[in-house]
């Protein structure tokens, strides 16, 4: 791949990488971490984990795959040809990715689903603000099961999606992924602001934002510091190969401490806009003691609040339509790790390399989807296909990758690389540059390690 191409603008390699890190854990995760954690207690936390662990690794990544210039795999042979063995890290990466690309890009289907259902109205076609909550509970649980558990219908919209990723894919990076970027990047925060100005201006927002925003340190435990780093690492895209693969199409004079500081805000502030959305609504219309988590959240949750409010279909298919991109921009940084890899690795042509990634995934999420419908009989160590795949690939590869990235970067990797790369050459001044050296040689492994860890305990 050498450093043959490069993003064409600064706002669009912001965008490219936003896209990268905003997706469904923003939505998926985060609510539902910060109701069972204190609230802003949590809230606190999660943003000490960003700022002081986040932005530096996500600095090191940056540094490695600039100033490698390759794919997950080549960076390490670029920046350390002497040392064997390492571009392992950048391969368990990449298979990191794909097995998450392989079920993401099923959810990717439901979000469409659901946009598509709200558009034509037949989610709320058995719904009034008269029904029970309940009733209503009932209802949106037997519409997800039909949208979601089914046969045929989950697959063909995971194949649109694929279908879709394929166009971009094979436009390139600079027609293609930036293009897309600057399109649904602007468009996704002016629906969060939206929505965040209607939530707000409900009966009980108050409440909500106050639940939000007011600390119950009291539910601080241990837990609540190992989810916080975990969601930290998780919606900020680290340890997937996304970053040093993006970070490969930066031109020479991006600032990458500023470029990372930047994507993180803007990250936190997809999160706190979320909470901002959410729990005035929950608390509004009486759902606060629901299951904020997952696709309970988004499925039928959210559903509920939609069916009593006026104007149903525009707002439920405005946020599906957010929903659908973040996971859209999600999958396609997913599916450019592997692509970039087949590019540099084999020399495949750009055509090739997005067909050859591509093509399996119509098999591969097609077991995922079947696996939580029909066939969920069949499971691996008690879970389904979707389920193992998940937890495998982000409890586990992702961690173990993230503490062998920071070994790497922290005790591999020459100093003197680390430093130019923060600092342009030497043509920035970097005066935090032993701090955030410090946090990745010693700190974030630490802290990668204890949340590994305590899966298991």
């Amino acid at each position: 791949m050498s450093q043959k191409t490069t993003f064409a603008s600064k706002i669009g390699l912001i965008a490219a990488t936003v896209g990268s890190a905003v997706g469904l854990g923003n939505v998926w995760r985060f609510p539902a971490e910060t109701q069972a954690n204190g609230g802003a207690a949590f809230l606190l936390i999660y943003m000490a984990c960003v700022f002081l662990l986040g932005i530096p690794v996500m600095t090191a990544e940056f540094s490695l795959g600039r100033g490698g210039a390759s794919d997950a795999t080549g960076v390490f042979r670029n920046v350390t040809p002497g040392k064997k063995g390492w571009w392992l890290v950048g391969a368990l990466a990449i298979l990191a990715s794909y097995l998450i690309l392989s079920f993401y890009m099923v959810v990717s289907g439901w979000t469409l689903e659901y946009l598509v259902q709200s558009v034509t109205g037949h989610l709320y076609s058995s719904a009034s603000p008269a029904v029970g909550p309940d009733d209503a509970e009932r209802l949106f649980s037997d519409k997800m099961a039909q949208y979601i558990t089914g046969t045929y219908r989950p697959l063909v919209m995971t194949y649109i999606m694929l279908a879709a990723n394929l166009f971009v894919l094979l436009k390139g990076v600079q027609k293609g992924i930036e293009k897309m970027s600057n399109i649904m990047m602007p468009l996704l925060f002016v629906l969060l602001v939206v929505f965040c100005a209607v939530s707000l201006s409900l009966p009980k927002a108050a409440e909500g934002v106050e639940f939000f925003l007011e600390p119950d340190f009291s539910a601080i435990s241990a837990g609540t510091v190992v989810n916080a780093l975990g969601q930290a690492f998780f919606s900020l895209s680290l340890a997937m190969g996304i970053l040093v693969t993006y970070s490969s199409y930066y031109p020479k004079d991006t600032k990458l401490t500023r470029t990372a500081v930047t994507v993180s805000l803007l990250d936190l502030g997809v999160a706190i806009l979320m909470g901002l959305i959410i729990f005035p609504a929950v608390m509004t219309f009486g759902l606060a003691d629901h299951n904020l988590a997952g696709s309970a959240l988004v499925f039928i949750t959210l559903p509920e609040i939609f069916a009593q409010m006026g104007s149903t279909q525009v707002w439920s298919a405005l946020f599906f339509l957010l929903l659908s991109v973040g996971a859209f921009t999600s999958t396609i940084s997913l599916a450019e790790v592997s692509v970039a890899f087949l590019e540099c690795r084999f020399s495949f042509s750009r055509t090739k390399a997005v067909l050859t990634v591509i093509l399996p995934l119509f098999v591969l999420s097609s077991i995922c989807s079947l696996s939580v419908g029909p066939w969920s009989g069949y499971t691996i160590c008690g879970m389904t296909i979707f389920d193992f795949l998940d937890t495998v690939a982000t409890n586990i590869m992702l961690p173990v990758g993230g503490i062998l990235m920071c070994i790497y970067m922290g005790w591999v990797a020459p100093r003197s690389f680390f430093r130019n790369e923060m600092t342009n050459g030497g043509t920035l001044k970097s005066h935090i540059f032993g701090i955030v050296a410090f946090i990745v040689k010693w700190v974030a492994p630490l802290l990668i390690a204890t949340v590994l860890v305590s899966q298991f305990i």
